[in-house]
């Protein structure tokens, strides 16, 4: 769970700290830094798994590296610097079987890359590790950096574990070419630190780490990897899939079938050979989330068509009448991928969900809200098997999901002019909603005015009176027998 991202150097983020709670939505204009928020979190994924070059060349419009660190003009910064602090469940397994304790669940890890080329001017030749450290949050002061609403009794004392008398399980020691990167061994581990020189490291040290040499370190790899960034595609979510698909949501929405027969079988295995019954109750669970979308739709299931060994989902309506996917629409199609996306039994980590409202009716997208809250950890309740470490960070530009969140749920990303070393420039900026908890521990708090024109956009104050009447003639929302009824008409407070 990831609960702090402080971010400086990538694309338009400069200085940028944002807390997460179990929910957030990260709303803004296009442009303003939203996106590249959650590109800071996948990349961050990406390195815990792949080398540098790999993980950099997934980012979006990172063909060129230099895309990746923060420009002003034609001058690029050398470095980006990110530190996240997160929660890692208690236990789990390595990439080869091993057993993984952690000595401590609440951690903090901080990495500095810079660019190999150190040319404003030139293609960066690749990224080298400046800085690599994780360490762990004191017990004592677990409260100073949870700072979302929760039960201390139940919740953190749950999730929040362990004790270390050394500060770091990974460090950093030394300057330029004698950069020196220390795994150190966890407690109870036999043998020495693994010592690694930065200077011509292809990946992260957190990459290769096992539970053999640190326990804690590995879990906290499982951890970023478990951070997923979707962006669902009704063309993706719709495809049939192969019997050797891989049984897990795709960024884009692919697997969808593969993955909800997978979990119908986890909950219901049933005999060798026996056929499968329509009657899952995963499929059920399914079928009644798409109710509150969908009236018509009363039976969920997959389709196991053994000629073609292909696995396509299918709805059936209320009339009896069975379809397939193809015949469903974008935004049934997208609220069937986030109800599967919580479905997992046990799962934890990070789901982003890009516009998750695209497709749906602004009528429905409470149902939508209530169902990625629901699928979120549940702060009062112990953490476990039936309450895990999950999170959802949604991001939108609809006026009708800002309006649906909790005030303490909801970020709002904006440009600020900043000026620096002589330069000007654009950031983004992450503000939150006055009173909220947000706000209180450092949140710059967004004006009533710049959240009135978000939920109720109007035009420009520079427009002239023949852009206000063709406004006027063309807005539904200006329909004189519609004001009285809508909360927001008149020009906003700047």
């Amino acid at each position: 769970m990831l609960t702090r991202l402080r971010v400086s150097g990538f694309k338009n983020l400069v200085d940028v700290d944002v807390r997460f709670g179990p929910f957030t939505c990260v709303a803004g204009a296009n442009g303003t830094g939203k996106s590249n928020l959650f590109d800071a979190i996948h990349f961050l994924s990406l390195l815990a798994d792949k080398t540098l070059l790999e993980a950099a060349l997934s980012i979006r419009d990172a063909s060129d590296l230099r895309n990746l660190f923060h420009r002003v003009g034609d001058h690029c910064v050398d470095q980006m610097s990110f530190e996240a602090e997160m929660i890692t469940p208690p236990e789990g397994e390595d990439d080869l079987g091993q057993r993984a304790k952690a000595s401590a669940t609440f951690l903090r890890y901080s990495l500095v890359l810079g660019s190999r080329q150190g040319n404003a001017h030139a293609a960066p030749r690749g990224l080298e590790i400046i800085r690599e450290e994780l360490a762990h949050v004191k017990l004592a002061d677990a409260h100073k950096h949870l700072l979302f609403p929760h039960r201390a009794t139940t919740w953190r004392r749950s999730a929040v574990m362990g004790r270390r008398s050394a500060p770091y399980f990974i460090s950093t020691d030394g300057e330029g070419s004698a950069r020196v990167i220390t795994v150190h061994r966890d407690a109870g581990s036999p043998g020495r630190p693994a010592r690694r020189s930065a200077a011509n490291l292809p990946r992260t040290t957190l990459s290769v780490v096992n539970a053999a040499e640190n326990a804690t370190a590995a879990l906290a790899r499982n951890e970023m990897r478990s951070w997923r960034v979707f962006h669902l595609e009704p063309p993706s979510l719709r495809r049939p899939d192969s019997f050797m698909a891989v049984p897990r949501l795709g960024p884009d929405g692919s697997n969808l079938a593969a993955t909800l027969y997978s979990l119908a079988a986890i909950e219901e295995p049933g005999e060798p050979g026996e056929p499968r019954r329509e009657a899952s109750r995963v499929y059920a669970r399914v079928a009644s989330r798409l109710s509150e979308l969908v009236d018509d739709v009363r039976v969920v299931f997959v389709d196991r068509d053994e000629k073609r060994e292909l696995l396509t989902l299918m709805a059936t309506g209320k009339d009896g009448t069975t379809f397939p996917a193809a015949a469903l629409s974008d935004g049934t199609l997208r609220f069937l991928g986030i109800a599967v996306l919580g479905m997992a039994p046990g799962a934890t980590g990070l789901i982003c969900l890009e516009e998750p409202e695209n497709g749906i009716h602004p009528a429905r997208i409470p149902a939508m809200i209530r169902l990625l809250q629901d699928i979120v950890t549940d702060p009062d309740e112990e953490a476990g098997p039936d309450n895990p470490l999950r999170q959802v960070i949604i991001n939108t530009h609809s006026p009708a999901v800002v309006g649906q969140v909790d005030r303490d749920g909801l970020v709002v990303a904006q440009l600020v002019e900043t000026v620096r070393d002589g330069k000007r420039f654009k950031r983004a900026d992450f503000g939150a909603m006055p009173g909220t908890w947000r706000c209180q521990n450092g949140a710059e708090a967004v004006s009533l005015g710049r959240l009135l024109a978000y939920l109720n956009p109007v035009l420009p104050p520079d427009a002239d009176e023949g852009d206000v009447l063709a406004r006027k003639r063309a807005r539904v929302i200006d329909s004189p027998e519609l004001q009285r009824y809508l909360p927001f008409t008149q020009s906003c407070p700047s």
